[in-house]
């Protein structure tokens, strides 16, 4: 008798770990919220939200698979030309059965040569010809005209502008930057990249500032290894000034590079509570959306990590969405066939799962996270 009560004691408090404490149902004495309505979502729901699909060359099989699984993002990835209706097939895609809300859909759109969207959007030079040969006005309004085609095809975040400090020759594959930046000028690069947010917003993208805490003169690419950022009293005088300003100007995301940061921390940026929540939270008293950069990156997997337990990290210390695939080496492109998309996004949400049994990670972080990918996306839960 004793030994079945112990048992059962046993089987009791194991239940416990998993099974998710939910608000009372909505009354009319109780103020409906977001949150108020997200904390009567499954933990496994929640899980799932954080992540963005890769989606390697517009391939409508990836976007379903994501959908069905109740991702929070879409990344379109690759060189391929994108369909003039694209707008169409993904409205397809998009209407499969599925968990959670409809995903945000997000690309590449800086310019030169990293434009995931050719085709239907316009081309746009790389940043730093832009600084060098346009005004700030005409930037915003090259901005704004990319974002109007962007929504026209149904993507409603651009991951971009570049906010990096860089002067050098590149993109390359020992500097994420070179011609990606507008300028190693930090008061330029912030005048010509809150242009560039401001006018993404004006055409109703999300813009997405990359790659804090700043990513110029880093001592390597980390999407190849690991690197380090400039010190951090450098960052101070130099870095952090253009995310610092187009933070003020309202900014409503953020990417959060893989970089390490002397003199702050010696994990990558993406996975530092240092970083995510000291520097960025805090002392920018930035609210808005956080983003990992790809946490297949090889400063990520050569730090001791896999896929899944990187996202436990990112989300602990404070990332509300962990990307991953958009490196693009010949591996990793392998590595996007749906069927592989359908095994990674298991495995994050899997590994958040089983992080919030454990009770490493709080609940109310993926409620938090959660709630900054609704925002972002202007999506009200309570007038569903």
């Amino acid at each position: 008798m004793l030994l079945t009560l112990l048992v059962m004691i046993s089987l009791t408090a194991a239940c416990a770990k998993t099974v998710r404490v939910t608000a009372p149902s909505q009354t009319s004495t109780t103020a409906c919220s977001n949150l108020t309505v997200l904390s009567r979502w499954s933990v496994a729901r929640l899980a799932a939200e954080v992540i963005v699909a890769p989606d390697l060359d517009f391939e409508m099989s990836t976007v379903q698979v994501a959908r069905k699984a109740g991702v929070g993002g879409i990344l379109f990835l690759g060189n391929a030309v994108a369909p003039s209706d694209l707008a169409t097939q993904l409205q397809f895609a998009l209407g499969q059965t599925g968990p959670g809300t409809t995903p945000l859909v997000m690309a590449d759109e800086e310019g030169g040569g990293v434009q995931r969207l050719a085709g239907p959007v316009p081309s746009l030079p790389w940043a730093r010809t832009v600084a060098a040969t346009m005004s700030p006005v005409q930037a915003q309004a090259l901005a704004a005209g990319v974002g109007h085609e962007m929504q026209r095809l149904g993507v409603d975040v651009d991951l971009a502008p570049v906010l990096d400090l860089d002067a050098g020759p590149g993109p390359s594959a020992t500097d994420a930057d070179g011609a990606r930046s507008f300028s190693a000028d930090p008061s330029v690069a912030a005048r010509y990249g809150v242009a560039f947010m401001r006018g993404l917003q004006n055409a109703g993208v999300v813009p997405v500032l990359k790659h804090f805490p700043g990513l110029g003169g880093a001592s390597g690419n980390t999407d190849y290894g690991p690197a380090e950022t400039p010190a951090l009293a450098t960052l101070d005088s130099a870095g952090l000034v253009p995310f610092a300003a187009a933070v003020a100007a309202g900014a409503p995301a953020v990417m959060v590079s893989n970089a390490t940061v002397p003199g702050l921390t010696d994990l990558p940026a993406s996975l530092s509570p240092e970083v995510i929540e000291g520097l960025l939270r805090q002392r920018l008293d930035f609210q808005g959306l956080v983003l990992t950069d790809s946490l297949s990156a090889g400063a990520i997997t050569q730090a001791g990590y896999d896929l899944a337990s990187a996202a436990v990290a990112a989300v602990e210390a404070g990332s509300d969405m962990v990307l991953f695939g958009s490196t693009l080496t010949t591996a990793q492109t392998l590595l996007l066939s749906p069927e592989s998309v359908e095994t990674s996004i298991s495995e994050i949400a899997g590994a958040i799962v089983s992080a919030t049994r454990s009770g490493a990670l709080p609940v109310s972080r993926l409620d938090n996270a959660v709630a900054h990918i609704l925002a972002a996306g202007h999506t009200d839960l309570c007038a569903q």
